[in-house]
């Protein structure tokens, strides 16, 4: 056959380079892939060193000048390192994160589908030729992003294909990858685009914008891999970030992978380079085109690719005739490929034999040989259709490999393949064909048992029948092939072995049975344990499992150690009591120390002052009280008497007496406050005035009164100002003001206005315009009357009607629904509805859920239940938990301020615990802690006295229940819980689930009352508990929790869009609906908490009316006609409210009735359109954004950035900024005189000194001289004063918001601070920042000093996104981060908007995408699901509460509904047994380890284990170092006797403790890198040798002990789910084939219980499982397991294709250097971040020091010496930073 095409005809010595390129391909498979299994899989798969010379020469045949990639002269070669360099320089910094946070409901992303590709094909436990299991690992990855609600959108693109055609079983597979993804799911798949440089592709992600795309960090070449460096850089140069399919990892509920942020950097290198990076790859592109053609030198005569593509065309032309009725896609492929193949060998095979000579010819398959492999191949076919999946998983394991002269035919068929699916894709089809079982086209494994058993099986004997069904329909298959082959052999399908040559590989003289003894993981029985927490929680499952008898060798040699009883607080070296003496005071304490009294009266007396800057000074005496009875308010309320008492006659004359005199001094007040003068001087500020006085104001008719002037004032200074309009433009404002006054007038004060005031009104409605409205007032006016009155009037008219001006300009002051009448319990203010049905929850003892906005109130009920707790009793406790350590101490001085009462001597009101700080944790009425310091508390066997004084616990910001870290502390929290809780947060998206999970718990605990109700007494403590407890008041339980919801925000937000245009800053105001999509809202809707503000609504209106100028509801919701409008004087909130529902109806029904075009027309007019600037623009010109925010009165303000090191750096400019203003503002001379003045002032002072001393020993008498230097004095300091003052404009701070003395003392507190000193010259600019990294005092000074109103810039990260009370008037989202999520979003920008200062809050994006920003305001904040709830230091911290307690009853009961209640398995039978499992083998690893013996008791080193639970399983491996001795051979001292040890010992220990703890590792292909370090060597070494080894044991007895235990679970596994393909769905199930031949080849008798059937068809079975890499991809799915639930530490790490992912050695490094700077310079971390870290890591030495101490007799022990070296040493490296306490 003639070559077509651009196909030449090769010499002899071509075929001698394709045999030695074969030979070579074959040798290199041993070498380069994993063969774990024993068998073969198509081994050119991946002989990618080798193709890559290949390609390279062959290439040179067709093309002398063609580009290689590999060659370092070529022109472009430059341009690709530099952009392999740029990644790779960012790769280190990548943030591993959860990567569907924003992605909720309807956001999605991209995924590169090569690069999935490249992903699962590369997988460990994947054969290739396994094409199921293949299928599998798709869908399997897919489907776990779908079920964590990521949207997501996959692109193959078509450039991409070329690379695959040296690799035909790639290039097939790729191709029915996509095939499949179209026709079997719904997943949306792009494969129109070319590549990403085509225009087409750039308006997809214009109108899209993905806010990342998942792409793969190397490819299978080179080639490859610089195809995706290319794609890579150019999505980082649109500003779309980029994730990395390698190192990603997934838990029950995230998706963790490192995210490559897009930065200004990549857009400049892109724009700078784009030239070169077009034509290089394009370049590519022709290579990889032309390479295509090169890489088929393989097949039979150098068949082009033409030739093939018509065969195949013309074969599916000729089948349809020849088998009509064919459908399925596997016999369709089946019987193409094999006829095509048949055809080329046939006609091919003696052209090919006649042009090599024999001595060099290579062995090729003839084609009666092609005959046999494919009557082979189509039996292995037909068992396919016959064997369901699950007789096929136990399939047997062939170890022999293909032959080498095999390879080429197998090549040649995957050709044929890849042609007839890409025939299939693009053409017509020729009949309906179904493509269910198009991912098991063929099974490699399958195969190679067919030929094994003919080759070697039957010679020795063995007949097969392989039954009359799979007979019948191979005959079909073979009969067709023949027909369409053109065949003469009569159709005969049998023998279908007609030739005596090996197939197989027969070098390593494999012929023996390829069945093996099996290997399987020990079965091993349960060692019986007697506790009652075991029995009552899984005693129902106890008898199914298998148990050891009391004389087995196990339980014999099973170690006593000695106990260990928690006698040591957490983190802190001093010894605690059981009790605090009650009888001790913290004052008689402090008296006997001087220095402690004097701290702690400064403490007392700052926590006041900061309470007061909270609340101000509301401070309450408590007195102890009876309780008021549940319905005594009620009573109150409705309780009336017929006949009053002359006592009450008395009272009532006295009230009316005392308010009349109150109303006459309220008048003489505003007469005395001329408010009209101070309006003439300054109009804001009268209005301000009058607001004030209002607000102090009792009277009606006083308010009334000035209401009514101030009116009048404002509606005479618009006349003014309408008569000089050609002079100056009319204020808008000032309408707005006597609009104001009017709704005040007619909503409150209708009863008491006069005619004549009625009048005024009118008139003021009528000049403006509102003649409808003014008639409804005035009888007298009527509309359309007098045309020249009208026409004289006109000038003062605003212009548009009446309900238009209130809604676009009034929107933010229209009167809300609030209520008018005190509830008696809350003095300070009027609680809305809502807010009074949470304290009748509280006054009912009840619980509650409580989803209210950012400041709308919802925490007052925490400080009324305080309140009602503190009246009850003494004894009782209020429990207040809050997320972090700032939230603590500010709501700790908000108690401190709120509440005196008098206590027992030792008692005090509030009390705090944190993680490195306690202060009267136990002897207060009211403790605020954070999560984890409570869970030690409640998980303490010796604080179970303490705990029963509980009597509220209040849960603030519950949402991070959800949460990445800690989120299981909250969860034990609220199920151990016995007495009422209030759960409150602004984002939870389902309450409703929370709630009734939290109700399930509580009725766990009402049954446990009424058990104890019946049975008294029975606990070993109970005389002790009853003396304790004999004064403590009982109080009537409730075990209802309520849900209470409100989602109305008091002050609108609305949000902003910055641009730098021309040097100046555009503000452009961003509409809600700017955020969404026609197809968002046709499926999800508007989401719930899209608000408008009234002013949006017109201005979606008025879109609506300019898109569709036919609308027919455009008269009906025309505001001025709007039926809740129309001819309304006062429009309200609700109103308002309820016109913006209407219109988003009417949107919708857009889409319904065939009108989205015009819809997407709306939206789009909506959405504001930017442009573009560099990040280092943007930082450079922040300054002067702040200050045109002053410009427009939008200050204070929250500057939100998510980096500690531009918190600070930002700040600093500002201030900077300001400096040089001031400097170019002052006079020349003023800097001179200022210096002249400091030194005079610096002489006389200097001679003042002298004199006074010398005139101190002569005479007490003050010369005049003395008395002229005084004055002078004097005079010089009020000149210095007066020059050096900042002028207003070059300072943000306010003076006049806090006096002088108040100032100084906020000052003084951070007088010596160390840290963060830039604060207190920052702070005289009215500057100040706010991190996690600054010191407290310095946090407090900022939060102080902004909310008293003196700063007014606040640069911060998230520290104040959580509940920090600093209300602000504007919030800025300075710059994009993986950290800028919906829940932050929502979080931040609720501080925007002071109830009761500001009537509407303003969100600005500064350098934020604007895809970003819609996909902020749009996505809805994550549900809250359940953690996994177990881990084996949580099993043993559970067994020592058990066992240890004073009330073992009490804690058992904890325990148990620790146990019982997880939200993982709420309503969810199969996961509550999984879990029971899991905590029996949990168990059966303690007991074996010696941490607990077989009753459950505690001992050994439990308490190290316990103490450092937070980090599983390293708390366990340092155990098991300590035992074996390691830490002793290491920890020798530097000479005998000498306590010290030298910095070797010390470096060698860190390394140790650096490979267990803080572990923080770097993505794999950071090894080819180029970057260099300075200070730090980054990747950590590996442990030393005797400890890896150790460590290698324990790994070992951990994966026996967990394997066994997934043997057992397996059973629970659903398998009717388990044998479908995840996503499709399709079914591989089926009866079992009981045929002779389909028996004996799935005859293996491996264990394969615990492995996904799809994953046993590629040598699977359950001892991989002790490989925990990859446990993930092999487990039975349904089970609800992953490998982050098997405490194993991997000694290396490696990602999902195979790669070593180093481990970042920061712990180490700033051991040995000390350097924060280098850890971001080198170590990839910012230095807020690694400052943390450091922390932790301190803190960790600091904890292993005590626990040591603790359990070490000997003081002197080498190792208990050595820690606290270290411990000392490591917290001095920090400075002194590691802990900042009160």
């Amino acid at each position: 056959m003639a070559s077509g095409g651009t196909d030449q005809d090769f010499s002899d010595d071509d075929d001698d380079l394709i045999a030695q390129n074969d030979e070579e391909k074959s040798m290199s498979f041993e070498d380069q892939v994993e063969n774990k299994s024993g068998f073969s899989d198509f081994s050119n798969a991946f002989f990618w060193e080798t193709d890559k010379q290949h390609i390279s020469r062959a290439n040179d045949y067709s093309r002398k000048d063609s580009y290689d990639f590999r060659n370092p002269e070529q022109k472009y070669t430059g341009i690709l390192e530099e952009i392999s360099d740029l990644i790779l320089s960012d790769i280190p910094r990548a943030q591993y994160v959860s990567l569907l946070n924003d992605y909720v409901e309807s956001e999605f992303f991209l995924i590169d589908g090569d690069s999935l590709f490249i992903t699962c094909v590369s997988e460990q436990t994947l054969q290739l030729g396994q094409n199921l299991h293949f299928f599998y690992l798709i869908e399997r990855f897919l489907l776990d992003l779908s079920n964590k609600g990521a949207k997501y959108v996959l692109v193959f693109f078509k450039d991409a294909e070329h690379a695959y055609f040296r690799h035909p079983t790639l290039l097939s597979l790729r191709t029915a990858l996509i095939l499949h993804l179209q026709h079997n799911t719904d997943v949306v798949i792009h494969t129109e685009f070319s590549n990403f440089l085509e225009g087409k592709w750039q308006s997809f992600l214009q109108e899209s914008y993905p806010y990342f795309i998942m792409i793969s960090d190397e490819g299978l070449t080179e080639l490859q891999t610089n195809f995706l460096n290319l794609l890579t850089i150019h999505a980082l140069s649109k500003r779309i970030n980029v994730v990395l399919t390698s190192g990603q990892e997934s838990d029950m509920i995230r998706v963790y992978g490192y995210h490559i942020h897009s930065m200004y950097k990549h857009k400049t290198f892109f724009f700078q380079h784009q030239a070169e990076v077009e034509c290089v790859f394009h370049t590519l592109v022709k290579d990889l085109q032309k390479l295509s053609t090169a890489g088929l030198l393989f097949l039979p005569g150098h068949s082009s690719l033409k030739d093939i593509e018509k065969e195949i065309c013309e074969t599916l032309s000729q089948l349809k005739h020849v088998w009509p009725e064919v459908s399925d896609i596997r016999h369709i492929v089946c019987v193409v490929t094999c006829a095509v193949g048949l055809r080329l060998y046939s006609r091919l095979q003696e052209k090919h034999q006649a042009t090599i000579p024999k001595k060099k010819r290579n062995r090729k398959v003839t084609s009666a040989e092609a005959e046999d492999l494919i009557r082979m191949y189509c039996l292995s076919v037909v068992l396919l259709s016959h064997v369901p999946l699950q007789q096929r998983a136990h399939t047997r394991l062939i170890s022999n490999n293909w032959s080498k002269h095999v390879i080429t035919f197998i090549e040649t068929h995957k050709v044929c393949e890849f042609f007839l699916l890409k025939h299939l894709t693009t053409a017509e089809k020729f009949c309906e064909v179904d493509f269910a079982h198009l991912p098991d086209l063929s099974d490699d494994l399958l195969w190679r048992n067919v030929v094994y058993y003919y080759e070697v099986e039957n010679k020795q004997g063995l007949n097969l029948e392989m039954g009359e069904k799979i007979k019948k329909e191979y005959e079909c298959l073979w009969s067709t092939i023949s027909k369409l082959a053109g065949k003469d052999d009569d159709g005969k399908s049998l023998p279908l072995r007609r030739n005596s040559t090996y197939f197989l590989d027969q070098k390593k003289g494999k012929t023996t049975s390829p069945t093996k003894e099996p290997k399987k993981i020990p079965n091993v029985g349960l060692i019986p344990m007697t506790s009652k927490v075991v029995d009552t929680f899984a005693g129902d499952i106890l008898s199914d499992l298998p148990f050891l008898k009391s004389d087995d060798s196990v339980i014999i040699s099973l170690i006593k150690q000695k106990e260990f009883d928690e006698i040591r607080h957490w983190h802190s070296g001093k010894l605690l009591s059981d009790d605090y003496d009650r009888t001790k005071s913290s004052s008689q304490a402090m008296c006997k120390d001087p220095w402690a009294l004097r701290s702690n009266q400064k403490l007392q007396s700052f926590l006041r002052f900061y309470g007061a800057s909270l609340e101000g000074n509301i401070s309450k005496t408590i007195v102890t009280q009876p309780d008021t009875p549940k319905k005594a308010y009620s009573d109150m309320k409705t309780s009336k008497k017929n006949h009053k008492t002359k006592a009450e006659i008395i009272i009532e004359e006295n009230q009316k007496r005392m308010k009349a005199e109150e109303e006459i001094k309220e008048k003489k007040q505003w007469d005395a406050l001329a408010i009209e003068k101070l309006m003439q001087e300054n109009f804001n500020s009268g209005i301000s005035k009058l607001e004030d006085f209002l607000k102090k104001c009792h009277s009606d008719s006083v308010k009334c009164t000035a209401e009514m002037a101030v009116m009048n004032i404002c509606f005479e200074v618009w006349l003014e100002q309408c008569k000089e309009q050609g002079k100056q433009v009319k204020d808008i404002n000032t309408a707005v003001e006597v609009m104001r006054r009017i709704h005040s007038l007619l909503n409150k004060y209708k009863n008491i206005l006069e005619k004549t005031d009625y009048q005024k009104i009118a008139k003021c409605l009528r000049y403006f315009g509102f003649d409808n409205l003014a008639s409804t007032l005035d009888s007298t006016q009527v509309p359309g009357g007098d045309r020249k009155e009208k026409a004289k009037i006109s000038k003062y008219a605003v212009g548009m009607g009446a309900a238009r001006f209130q809604l676009q300009y009034m929107g933010h002051c229209l009167l809300r629904d609030e209520r008018t009448d005190r509830d008696p319990r809350i003095q300070h203010f009027i609680p809305d509805t809502w807010q009074r049905d949470l304290l009748d929850v509280v006054d009912n003892n009840e619980s509650a859920v409580i989803v209210a906005p950012t400041s709308s109130g919802k925490t007052y009920a925490s400080y009324y239940c305080m309140e009602k707790v503190l009246k009850e009793s003494n004894e009782g406790v209020v429990v207040y938990v809050a997320p972090t350590k700032a939230l603590v101490n500010q709501v700790w001085a908000t108690v401190h301020n709120r509440f005196n009462k008098t206590l027992p001597d030792g008692m005090v009101v509030s009390g705090v615990f944190t993680r490195d700080y306690r202060h009267d944790a136990l002897n207060c009425q009211v403790l605020v802690t954070v999560p984890q310091c409570f869970e030690i508390l409640m998980l303490s066997p010796h604080r179970q006295q303490w705990l029963k004084r509980i009597r509220y616990v209040i849960f603030d910001e519950v949402h991070c229940l959800g949460g990445e870290i800690g989120a299981e502390v909250w969860e034990h929290l609220l199920v151990m819980i016995q007495c009422p809780f209030l759960a409150l947060s602004a984002t939870i998206s389902n309450p409703e689930h929370l709630t009734e999970w939290l109700q399930s718990v509580k009725r766990y605990w009402q049954g446990v009352d009424s058990i104890t109700k019946e049975s008294p007494g029975s606990s070993t403590t109970t005389k002790k508990v009853t003396k304790k407890q004999k004064n403590i008041k009982t109080v009537n339980k409730s075990y209802k929790v309520k849900l209470v919801l409100y989602g109305e925000r008091y002050n609108d937000l609305e949000k902003y869009v910055c641009s730098l245009e021309k040097g100046d800053f555009k503000i452009h105001h961003y509409h809600p609906c700017a955020a969404l999509t026609v197809d968002h809202i046709d499926k999800y809707g508007f989401p719930s908490d899209l608000a408008f503000s009234p002013r949006e609504s017109v201005s979606l209106y008025d879109t609506m009316v300019k898109v569709w100028e036919n609308w027919p509801r455009a008269d009906e919701l025309d505001p001025e006609k709007f039926e809740h409008f129309k001819n309304k004087i006062v429009i309200t909130k609700a109103d308002a409210r309820k016109y913006e529902e209407e219109l988003k109806k009417e949107l919708k029904n857009w889409l319904v009735h065939d009108s989205q075009k015009e819809a997407n027309m709306v939206l789009k007019l909506l959405k504001p359109h930017l442009t573009s600037c560099s990040e280092e623009k943007m930082k450079d010109n922040f300054p002067r954004f702040v200050e045109k925010l002053r410009q427009m009165d939008k200050l204070p303000a929250l500057f939100f950035i998510f980096d500690i090191k531009k918190v600070e750096k930002w700040a600093e400019n500002i201030k900077t900024c300001l400096e040089q203003k001031q400097k170019s503002q002052q006079i020349q001379k003023t800097e001179k005189q200022i210096f002249l003045l400091t030194n005079k002032l610096k002489k006389i002072e200097k001679s003042m000194q002298k004199k006074q001393t010398v005139g101190m020993k002569i005479t007490s008498n003050k010369t005049d001289k003395m008395i002229l230097e005084e004055a002078e004095h004097g005079d010089l300091t009020e000149k210095l004063a007066k020059a050096s003052e900042i002028p207003p404009d070059c300072t943000y701070a306010n003076s006049q918001a806090v006096d002088s003395e108040t100032l100084q003392k906020v000052v003084d507190r951070v007088k010596f601070m160390k840290t963060n000193t830039s604060l207190k010259t920052l702070a005289l600019r009215g500057i100040g920042y706010h991190h996690a990294s600054v010191s407290y005092k310095g946090r407090q000074f900022v939060e102080m000093l902004f909310r008293m109103g003196f700063i007014q810039v606040v640069t911060a990260t998230g520290t104040l996104a959580l509940g920090i009370n600093m209300p602000c008037k504007s919030v800025v989202f300075t710059e994009n981060s993986v950290y800028l999520d919906a829940l932050n979003y929502r979080q931040m920008s609720g501080r925007a908007g002071r109830r009761g200062q500001d009537l509407l809050g303003n969100v600005f994006f500064y350098d934020v995408p604007l895809p970003k920003i819609d996909k902020l305001i749009k996505s809805n904040v994550p549900q809250l699901r359940g953690q996994f709830p177990l881990s084996i230091s949580l099993v043993l911290r559970l067994m020592l509460l058990a066992g240890k307690a004073d009330d073992t009853k009490d804690a058992e009961a904890k325990v148990l509904s620790l146990l019982n209640h997880s939200l993982l398995s709420f309503k969810k039978p199969r996961t509550v047994k999984m879990l029971k499992l899991y905590f029996l083998f949990s168990l059966q690893f303690l007991i074996k380890e010696g941490y607990l013996d077989q009753e459950g008791n505690t001992m050994g080193f439990a308490g190290l284990v316990t103490h450092l639970h937070y980090h599983e399983p390293s708390n366990l491996v340092l155990v098991s170092f300590l035992v074996k001795g390691l830490f002793h051979r290491l920890c020798q001292p530097s000479r005998k006797g000498s306590k010290a040890f030298s910095e070797e010992v010390m470096e060698k220990l860190v390394l140790v403790l650096a490979n267990l703890f803080g572990r923080r590792y770097i993505p794999a292909s950071i090894i080819k890198s180029k970057q260099k370090f300075y200070q730090s060597k980054v990747f950590l070494e590996a442990l030393p040798k005797d400890f890896a080894a150790a460590l290698d044991e324990y790994n070992s007895k951990i994966k026996e002990n967990f394997a066994h235990f997934l043997l057992i679970i397996s059973k629970m596994a659903d398998m009717k789910q388990e044998y479908l393909l995840p996503l499709s769905k399709i079914d591989f199930s089926g009866e079992e084939c009981k045929d002779s031949m389909a028996s004996h080849f799935t005859s293996c008798n491996e264990g394969r219980t615990v492995i996904s059937p799809f994953a046993c068809l590629s040598g699977n079975k359950d001892s991989d499982l002790l490989c925990t890499e990859t446990v993930n991809s092999v487990i039975l799915r349904t089970i609800g397991i992953t490998a982050r639930n098997i405490p194993v530490l991997c000694a290396k790490k490696l990602d999902n294709q195979g790669r070593i992912m180093p481990l970042n050695a920061y712990a180490l490094d700033f051991y040995k250097h000390g350097s924060l700077k280098a850890m971001a310079q080198d170590n990839g971390l910012n230095e807020g971040d690694a400052y943390n870290l450091l922390k932790d890591f301190s803190l960790l030495i600091k904890a292993i020091r005590i626990s040591l101490g603790e359990l070490c007799d000997d003081p002197n022990d080498n190792v208990v010496l050595a820690f606290q070296q270290l411990s000392e040493s490591y917290s001095a490296k920090l400075g002194g930073r590691a802990s900042h306490t009160l």
